[in-house]
């Protein structure tokens, strides 16, 4: 590491004011605190100083994200060929996962570094976690140049128009996705995108409970094979990332415990998706849908609702800051999650657009939490 450092070192003063390649100094600045913790330190208070920055909180949701990861490309693979071993299921979900991760950050990067280099500010670590998020929330068979296509959509449009990483209103990941939802829908719905198998078919549990009315939907996602412990572990078709909910409670203790990720939007959510759901289940015998009558625990398993409201619902920058804002701005997703897929079956899935429709809330919620907060410390000091 020394001969890094020493080497890192010799080549600085080229990239610093004045130097021949100052236009490059964001890829400097890039590797350098890959590396090495930033050498800046605050000189005013109040302000704490220690070795964790933005980069580092980065690295910590990618280790976060790793067992949803790995299990996502084991899944993959076992999807195509259940009769498999355990190590031809890694290695064709690998084949399937790690071009699309390799052409999400290649793709994202490049547009990363240009817009650093025009606006000369440091690369945004933000993409670290942008870069990986994406391809674990698409479907195993999506078309590399879509990755491509939906991951520049996203950084672009989804975040550096806005000012980059901290500016941004909503969750790149969540944008690009949603691109590549609505411009593409035939590679983003169907039974036939879950599965590399060829020809054969692998529906969604939601998709099950979704296709026939006049049912139980919990019974119809029991007679397709989908038990709950099955969902539970994340052996059944779905994105990349979310189908196992085994590892996302792994990654959701990382991010609670390290405090990247607030616990209070992760029960929010959770408390706004089981009321909602419970009111569906009253609904129900009034009703021909047939999601009405999907449980609580269903609406839980089922889909991709845990791994988006751990991982994307808690991005610190696009959810609501306030502490009130918090409980409501979970609980808002989590109804929202709910009512997406009871009124409308074409969106089965229904976290994405509760999770942009979130980010769209935030502000407001965070404004009414603080005029509530202001106006009853007025009260107090006015009866003083």
């Amino acid at each position: 590491m020394k001969g890094i450092r020493a080497f890192l070192d010799g080549i600085e003063p080229h990239f610093n004011s004045g130097g021949k390649w100052e236009r490059y100094a964001p890829l400097y600045e890039m590797v350098d605190t890959i590396f090495y913790v930033p050498g800046t330190a605050t000189a005013i208070a109040p302000h704490i100083r220690d070795a964790v920055d933005i980069k580092r909180s980065m690295f910590t949701v990618l280790i976060a994200l790793l067992p949803a990861l790995f299990f996502g490309i084991y899944n993959v693979g076992y999807q195509a060929d259940p009769e498999a071993g355990f190590l031809q299921h890694m290695l064709s979900g690998g084949r399937a996962v790690v071009p699309m991760i390799l052409v999400s950050y290649t793709v994202g990067g490049l547009w990363e570094v240009l817009f650093a280099v025009i606006r000369r500010h440091e690369i945004n670590e933000g993409f670290l976690v942008t870069g990986l998020l994406f391809p674990m929330i698409l479907p195993p068979d999506m078309p590399l140049w879509m990755v491509a296509a939906g991951i520049s959509f996203g950084i672009v449009i989804g975040k550096e128009v806005t000012g980059g990483t901290g500016f941004n209103i909503f969750n790149p990941a969540l944008v690009a996705r949603a691109f590549v939802f609505f411009a593409y829908p035939a590679e983003m719905t169907g039974d036939p995108v879950w599965s590399l198998a060829g020809e054969m078919t692998a529906a969604t549990p939601l998709a099950v409970a979704a296709s026939v009315q006049n049912g139980d939907a919990g019974l119809l996602v029991s007679q397709a094979g989908y038990s709950f412990g099955e969902m539970f572990l994340g052996l059944v078709p779905g994105s990349v990332g979310g189908t196992s909910k085994l590892a996302v409670i792994l990654g959701a203790v990382i991010l609670v415990g390290s405090r990247i990720a607030n616990w209070r939007i992760i029960a929010g959510g959770l408390i706004g998706l089981f009321g909602a759901a419970l009111l569906a289940n009253m609904l129900a015998p009034a009703s021909g849908n047939t999601m009405l009558s999907l449980s609580p625990l269903s609406h839980l398993l089922a889909g991709g609702f845990a791994f988006g409201l751990v991982f994307m619902a808690t991005d610190p920058v696009s959810a609501a800051q306030t502490d009130r804002g918090r409980w409501i701005y979970g609980v808002l997703i989590g109804v929202l999650c709910v009512m997406i897929r009871v009124l409308n079956q074409a969106f089965a899935e229904g976290i994405m657009l509760a999770i942009l429709l979130g980010n769209a809330f935030a502000p407001m919620i965070d404004y009414f939490v603080l005029r509530r907060h202001i106006a009853r410390r007025r009260m107090a000091y006015e009866k003083q």
